[in-house]
Order: C-alpha cells, then structure tokens, then sequence
C-alpha cells in the first residue's frame, strides 16, 4: 500500500523559490517564430515574463513589463532556464512550457506566429 508522505523539513532545492509563484499563464504572444523562439507572457495575476528558447537553450524572465526600459531593475529576475542539448532554436509553445514548469489557463488567450522558413 503506498501511503502519502508529508514532511516540512524537506528541502525542494531550486523548485523551493517558485512553489508560491503563479505558474498559470492567462496571455501569451508570440513574438518570433524561430531563432529564437520567443513569447511575451502574463500570469492570471498579471505578472509579465519573457520566455526565449536559442541554441537549444530556454530561459524564462520575470519583468515589470514588456518595455525593455523597465528591465534592469530589482523587479527583474530569472525564474529558470534548462538546455535541452539540441542548439536548436524553434520550440513549440506547448514543449516550452512543459520544460519551464508553466501551464496555460483554461481560457488563457494565445497568439503565435507561423515559424519562421529557413529557405526564404
């Protein structure tokens, strides 16, 4: 019989900082299509992030907003990023999310971009 564990005095490591965090995204939008993909994203409580996935590399920032004025400030940080060893530069919304601990709303609202061809 497998019985559930509680304990307090785990330590979660890196997972530890985000387990408060809002992880449901309401909006995101596409803003490149491939190298590299990109998205700006609003958590339901409003907060802005910048996903971005180059070189096979994905890094999630949190900003005050999506100026890039607004980004150097304490306000900023990185939240997480991961290499996936395939130094490629397109991923889909859905395997970037899954790789960045995010998810989307029921109703969230999503607006892409069709990829980018390397032949034109």
């Amino acid at each position: 019989m497998d019985d559930l564990l509680i304990t307090h005095d785990q330590d979660l490591g890196a997972g530890e900082a985000h387990l408060h965090q809002d992880v449901t995204l309401a909006r995101v939008v596409q803003t490149s299509g491939g190298c590299p993909s990109q998205w700006d994203a609003w958590t339901t409580r409003g907060q802005y992030l910048y996903l971005r996935y180059r070189h096979g590399e994905g890094t999630v920032e949190q900003h005050p907003s999506e100026d890039v004025a607004t980004w150097d400030g304490e306000e900023s940080r990185l939240w997480t990023s991961w290499d996936d060893g395939t130094n490629s530069g397109q991923i889909e919304l859905t395997d970037f999310l899954g790789m960045a601990g995010l998810r989307l709303a029921p109703d969230a609202e999503v607006h892409t971009t069709p990829p980018i061809d390397p032949r034109v």
